[in-house]
């Protein structure tokens, strides 16, 4: 039997932007999905999860897993072809984004960052290769290569002693015990304003949020819980972050396996889901407490599973209360955990995207399909 198809292992780099792309929610759709595919694959979510996950076809998603595992964050973005012949060739656009990541300094040139219009003259007037480039056409390699005006970042390296080990018992777990693999962590902060959004309207009336608006209700944290095996998600909305609040949480998770079989709860290393109650619990209700490494909370099945959240429930939305943004929580969750997993909605929806793909004759990657019978 063929082993299932997973995301490779990510990096440290990788996983922080996914769950990035993931949470905020902004950018290119197509995007957003398959980087919610990659993110639940290395989450330890299964092909038929992740499909129902983002209602698409199961082959869509090996493809997209593949494609990661060879390109990488390059596979996120769509490909587009078409366009007349080159005229600049491979060993120019080289040189171009060799001089743009340049600190004119270095070039001996009086300035400490490139415009676009200093960039396309020095380019056309430089000793040592000579490109005539437009600026938007400039502006398209820069793009196409990732390079882009921005501010200078930081990210955090994991430093953890024990990430190899941690993550190697998390993919041991959720692809040899997945009935048995639950995820814990938390979604926040919620808070009572209005949220931009997207949604369907008619051209040039779009709905309208106020943008004045005053915080009078504080935050709150969404304590999620999600079930590898049954591909169920449900939580509680708490005032904060606390032990006891955790505690309460991985209770209830125990509570779904009552037949006292050994359980495996991944969750991150917040300081509240490490203390010594907690441990104290696991070791005498036969749970075993599966931490990701540190800055490595990527790792947890249920991150992508929240991006939904976001997008579904909180995005568009001008809640009035606290209350009312925590039924909205619990209506969507049962819409979710009701309909993702019904079979004839699944077979429905399988053989609408076969025949919307069979009228375009083709995938993305360039794979030709027959038309669906």
């Amino acid at each position: 039997m063929a082993d299932p198809v997973r995301v490779r292992r990510l990096t440290d780099h990788e996983g922080q932007r996914l769950q990035q792309i993931v949470r905020r929610g902004t950018g290119s759709a197509v995007r957003l999905r398959r980087a919610m595919v990659v993110l639940a694959s290395a989450g330890g979510n299964t092909v038929p999860a992740i499909a129902r996950l983002v209602q698409g076809d199961e082959d869509a998603i090996r493809g997209v897993i593949h494609r990661f595992n060879e390109t990488g964050m390059a596979s996120l973005d769509p490909r587009w072809a078409g366009g007349r012949p080159r005229l600049i060739s491979p060993e120019d656009e080289a040189f171009i984004v060799a001089t743009a990541t340049t600190r004119p300094e270095a070039l001996e040139q009086p300035f400490t960052r490139w415009s676009l219009r200093k960039l396309a003259a020095y380019l056309a007037k430089n000793p040592h290769q000579v490109v005539q480039v437009g600026r938007e056409r400039l502006r398209q390699f820069l793009h196409k290569h990732d390079i882009t005006f921005q501010r200078t970042k930081t990210w955090k390296e994991s430093n953890d002693p024990d990430r190899d080990a941690k993550l190697s018992r998390i993919e041991h777990v959720t692809s040899k015990f997945g009935d048995r693999v639950f995820a814990f962590d938390e979604f926040g902060p919620l808070t009572i304003r209005p949220h931009l959004g997207a949604g369907w309207a008619r051209q040039g009336h779009p709905d309208r949020l106020p943008a004045n608006y005053r915080k009078l209700h504080g935050v709150r944290q969404f304590h999620g819980c999600y079930s590898v095996g049954e591909d169920t998600l449900w939580g509680i909305v708490r005032t904060r972050k606390s032990a006891a609040n955790t505690l309460a949480a991985l209770t209830s998770i125990r509570a779904a396996r009552p037949d006292g079989a050994p359980i495996y709860i991944i969750l991150d290393n917040l300081s509240a889901h490490r203390g010594q109650t907690i441990r104290n619990w696991a070791a005498r209700n036969n749970v075993e407490l599966c931490f990701t490494p540190t800055y490595s909370s990527w790792a947890n099945p249920i991150e992508a599973h929240f991006g939904l959240l976001r997008t579904f429930v909180i995005a568009g939305s001008n809640h009035t209360n606290h209350p009312v943004l925590a039924r909205r929580l619990h209506d969507y969750l049962r819409w979710r955990n009701a309909n993702a997993r019904h079979p004839d909605v699944l077979a429905a929806q399988r053989r609408e995207r076969a025949r919307v793909r069979s009228e375009k004759s083709i995938r993305w990657g360039g794979q030709h399909l027959t038309p669906a019978a």
